[in-house]
């Protein structure tokens, strides 16, 4: 593959990043050559807590890097795509409407992750592993390339071992800098800063260190070490004392009680707060590129605090970290893993392909938001997508649509599974509605839909297919469901005037010679036309305003006598669903 070194592409976020990392790789590398085993490897990372159901908005911390790192991979370059598992994080409290568990979980906060047993029923050890399975084989599916790394295993094998005895060495350096961005408070007035996040302040008073936010600018005991309790295995834990040349370390636990004296030259229960573990992490892997959520990008904040700890303390080099915007879900608020029932990669691919969410990502720069869509919005998206797909092939797609589409569709690994013959996802819902999932049903009205190249099995129409079905059994309420009629309304079909009974005439008259997904799309909107004394094929500027008001009264009345609503899936492919001789059946007047 030739190596590109700088994209021509000013309107495509990820060609833009690219460049960025490369010419910074460069920089940290100066004269080093990108060919072959030589070259320096060009690291992004992610970080990512199985806390919890890891939801849709964790996977933009993933797919952020994730396509810059394809981008700079489909340019020859070696890449190394890192996700840290925060699984040595404390378990901080029982999060609702996780299925398999209760409050008696409640007895194990304050310890590791992957310390806390599993959801009941689970075939996981821990409540960690448990959590990243469901990401793990989300991203296998949406191809992302990346290297894995468990922060249990790096802190209790020792890998930090020297960071952090640099860390405890140079404690009151960290904390003069922590002090910098601590929150003052003027008598009188109202603290205006937010709090910093909830861990980082649990961490910092367990410490021995002064709370952030308390105005006290910052405490000659601040250690920046929590010690996992040798008895408990919580981290609710107090250094009491520290000495430089032993490394010996003092700590009681206020939640049993237990207390011992470890050497940290060879103590490997514990891990460093966090504002100063992301940035060691930094230096100790030579991240070039890492995003951050809004929340970690404000005044004070993880990142912004990270930049200075990482170059005064660890001789490292803060990675360019663009922030990333929040994402959400139609009609949900902000997501937070802590609570249940928020959606997951999982839930997404199980209703859409891996194509089409990888393009909600790659479409909208880092700091733009958006939402992805589990109701109606859904099937508007799909025909984006199709529309999309169309002007690809036809070459008229806009330089940075075709670039999302191309990260969407494929990585430097090659192409993503794909459906063979893609039928509108609006269509696909619909006869999933109609049918219930009957295979034989379904096959019967996608063969129908295109006469002049039927379908010929339902392989051909997969795994879109299979997404329609699970969105409509899954997210469309039952009352919302679409039952056809088993018998005819004799009661609307008596009260009809000759206009009404006349449109159903040419309705039925016109079925077998348009019996195709087009051709009943130009009946329906036809009949109300050449009622109205115009031609079927009139077009809306040859047309008075009033057609469309017949059009809607004449589809109305089709869905009364259908399906007893006066709304329902498109009328073409509701025909082509209920068969031409029960339609006959129940619009016989």
């Amino acid at each position: 593959m030739p190596i590109v070194a700088q994209s021509t592409d000013t309107t495509d976020w990820v060609s833009r990043y690219a460049d960025e990392v490369i010419a910074e790789s460069e920089r940290r590398a100066p004269g080093a050559k990108h060919d072959g085993a030589a070259a320096p490897v060009v690291v992004v990372a992610s970080g990512l807590s199985p806390s919890g159901p890891i939801h849709l908005g964790n996977l933009r911390e993933v797919m952020t890097p994730h396509l810059v790192a394809d981008e700079i991979r489909r340019r020859g370059y070696q890449v190394r795509h890192l996700i840290s598992w925060d699984d040595y994080d404390r378990y901080r409290k029982v999060p609702a409407g996780v299925p398999g568990i209760d409050e008696s979980w409640a007895e194990h906060i304050g310890k590791p992750l992957t310390s806390v047993p599993a959801p009941a029923g689970s075939a996981y050890p821990n409540w960690a592993e448990h959590f990243k399975a469901a990401m793990t084989e989300a991203l296998a599916e949406l191809g992302v390339e990346y290297d894995g790394i468990s922060q249990t295993e790096q802190y209790t094998s020792g890998a930090y071992r020297e960071q952090v005895l640099h860390a405890m060495k140079h404690r009151a350096a960290i904390d003069a800098i922590l002090d910098q961005y601590r929150t003052k408070k003027a008598p009188g007035k109202k603290q205006s800063q937010k709090p910093v996040d909830e861990a980082e302040l649990e961490a910092a008073e367990g410490s021995g260190a002064a709370s952030e936010d308390d105005g006290s600018g910052g405490t000659s005991g601040y250690f920046p070490y929590k010690p996992y309790c040798g008895q408990c295995e919580k981290d609710l834990t107090t250094v009491v004392s520290y000495d430089d040349e032993t490394t010996e370390l003092v700590y009681t636990c206020t939640a049993c009680g237990f207390g011992e004296t470890v050497r940290l030259n060879e103590f490997d229960r514990g891990k460093l707060v966090w504002k100063v573990d992301w940035p060691m992490r930094w230096a100790y892997e030579g991240v070039i590129f890492e995003p951050s959520g809004v929340d970690h990008s404000s005044p004070g904040s993880s990142f912004v605090v990270g930049g200075q700890i990482v170059r005064e303390i660890f001789d490292g080099v803060q990675p360019i970290g663009p922030m990333y915007a929040f994402v959400g879900i139609s009609g949900m608020a902000k997501m937070s893993s802590s609570k249940g029932g928020v959606p997951t990669p999982a839930d997404a691919l199980k209703i859409m392909e891996a194509p089409l969410l990888r393009w909600l990502y790659a479409r909208r720069k880092p700091n733009q938001s958006f939402k992805i869509a589990f109701d109606q919005e859904i099937q508007r998206l799909y025909d984006e997508w199709d529309k999309l797909e169309a002007k690809v092939a036809d070459g008229s797609a806009l330089p940075a649509d075709a670039a999302a589409h191309s990260r969407a569709v494929r990585t430097a690994a090659g192409e993503l599974p794909r459906t063979p013959r893609p039928l509108p996802y609006r269509t696909l819902a619909s006869v999933a509605d109609i049918t219930a999932g009957a295979e034989d049903q379904t096959l019967r009205i996608l063969r129908d839909l295109d006469p002049s190249d039927p379908i010929t099995s339902l392989d051909e129409a997969r795994p879109r297919l299979d997404r329609a079905e699970n969105w409509i059994t899954t997210q469309v309420p039952a009352d919302a469901r679409t039952i056809v009629r088993s018998e005819p309304d004799t009661e609307l079909l008596s009260s009809l005037d000759d206009e009404g009974r006349e449109s159903l005439r040419l309705l039925l008259e016109g079925l077998d010679s348009h019996w195709s997904l087009d051709g009943l799309t130009h009946l329906v909107y036809g009949v109300p036309k050449v009622q109205a004394g115009f031609s079927a094929d009139a077009t809306a500027k040859e047309l008075p305003p009033e057609i469309k008001v017949a059009q809607r009264s004449f589809f109305a009345l089709l869905y009364r006598l259908l399906v007893t609503r006066e709304t329902g899936p498109r009328l073409p492919t509701l025909l082509l669903a209920v068969g031409a001789d029960r339609v006959r059946k129940l619009l016989a007047a």
